[in-house]
């Protein structure tokens, strides 16, 4: 289905895909799990990776444009669903021009292998998660994408990343841990990304410092509230709301 979301960065999810499986240490506390495990005895386990083709057609059928997350209770990448349902997930985008969509992997050697076979077409956002500095092997495969946008989701942030290399990314969103057993973010940690976005002139997006209460921790950095997106990124109500 597609529903508006709460996700501060996106305006609407797009999930033809649910489930999925742990692979990295930002899993650890997956907020899809915790929000299929309340629903388990209607969902199915969160470990059941399920093809949902009566959802492939929803963004085709909404004509108010829409900043989509695509797949946000899975991984498009995941290594059980089939080749051919993916490039039907991309071929939908493709034919959805006035909506925007954002795609974030954990898995991007699997983009690296389809890479060729997508339609990059300009709505097209593809992200990879960076959590630790582990995760840094997922930059080489999304730089060498095709996508027109490639962005990081730095979230949740589990230790300093000043090192990190953006060259090639275009926006970068950062965060920290949320739920009852949130992993701690340092302000050190989010202060360093910050300071290589603006040297870098990357645009910045500042999610949430997380914890066990988000509301209360809030998304206020140093008393500032970042909210930039993608430069390509014109559309909508959104666009005004943010910039």
């Amino acid at each position: 289905m597609a529903i508006n979301s709460k996700i501060e960065w996106t305006e609407s999810t797009w999930n033809p895909v649910t489930g999925c499986t742990k692979i990295s240490a930002g899993c650890k506390h997956c907020y899809a799990e915790t929000l299929t495990n309340r629903f388990e005895s209607i969902w199915g386990a969160f470990s059941e990776v399920k093809l949902h083709p009566n959802r492939l057609e929803l963004p085709i059928k909404k004509k108010t444009p829409t900043l989509y997350f695509v797949n946000s209770m899975s991984d498009i990448f995941h290594k059980d669903i089939p080749d051919d349902f993916i490039l039907k997930i991309f071929k939908v985008m493709n034919n959805s021009p006035r909506h925007t969509f954002q795609v974030l992997t954990k898995r991007p050697e699997r983009l690296k292998e389809l890479n060729k076979k997508i339609n990059w077409t300009s709505n097209i956002w593809m992200g990879v998660t960076i959590e630790n500095k582990l995760a840094y092997k997922r930059l080489l495969p999304l730089i060498q994408s095709d996508a027109k946008t490639k962005f990081l989701s730095i979230e949740p942030l589990l230790e300093s990343v000043s090192d990190i290399n953006l060259d090639g990314i275009d926006w970068v969103i950062l965060g920290g841990e949320s739920g009852p057993n949130a992993r701690p973010m340092k302000e050190e940690w989010a202060i360093e990304i910050r300071k290589l976005c603006s040297l870098k002139k990357i645009p910045f997006f500042f999610k949430q410092w997380g914890g066990v209460r988000k509301k209360n921790t809030g998304r206020l950095l140093r008393g500032k509230e970042y909210n930039q997106m993608p430069k390509t990124y014109k559309s909508s109500e959104f666009r005004q709301n943010v910039a």
